[in-house]
């Protein structure tokens, strides 16, 4: 059975023609994780830690002070400026995201938003969006639906699926339901699913 991440998912859906069965035959035959090939990996984990502390949104630039990479220590300061940005004078509350796999067509796509935050008061589960490349509006759709028709029913209470597009400080959330979501996401893992095994 085919797992894939919801950032594969979401790439592998905004492709089209030759460019989406290439895109799924690079995600099967990727290697296996490894958290030393994970660019964002230190910073992700930086500003999940400050929220699970209680600590101050400044805590965050601790992480800077430690880094070697150049490309790290080139990349990072933009994206700890665009989270503390975003975070303002907010009161934020961390509260454990809940995960899950969302499964159809024998294919399973992790769902895991990294946080858990009340907002102002008002429960949100945040995927961070770190990349420069432009976030697109089909992609956050794509994030949200999947996250709400997955973690929604694990939650206690209404709460807001969201994108923190986090370089650019901006929290993107759905405003309308869009109907054919549902249909378009189930024929796009019918897709891979079929694909897969002659990749």
């Amino acid at each position: 059975m085919p797992q894939i991440s919801l950032t594969d998912f979401v790439d592998i859906v905004s492709s089209s023609g030759t460019p989406k069965a290439t895109k799924v035959r690079q995600v099967k035959r990727r290697p296996p994780y490894d958290p030393a090939s994970d660019f964002y990996r230190r910073i992700r984990e930086a500003i999940i830690q400050v929220h699970q502390d209680d600590q101050p949104k400044e805590a965050i630039d601790r992480l800077l002070t430690t880094l070697n990479d150049p490309k790290k220590m080139r990349t990072y300061p933009t994206v700890a400026s665009g989270y503390k940005k975003w975070w303002g004078r907010k009161s934020l509350i961390w509260f454990e995201p809940p995960s899950k796999q969302y499964s159809a067509f024998d294919v399973d796509v992790s769902v895991n938003p990294e946080l858990g935050l009340d907002v102002e008061g008002k429960p949100h589960l945040i995927k961070l969006y770190f990349k420069n490349n432009p976030l697109d509006k089909n992609k956050v759709d794509i994030i949200t639906h999947l996250m709400s028709v997955a973690l929604s029913p694990l939650c206690t209470s209404p709460t807001t699926m969201s994108v923190l597009d986090v370089r650019k400080a901006k929290l993107i959330s759905p405003t309308v339901p869009i109907p054919t979501l549902n249909g378009m996401l189930q024929a796009e893992l019918a897709y891979i699913s079929a694909l897969w095994p002659s990749v």
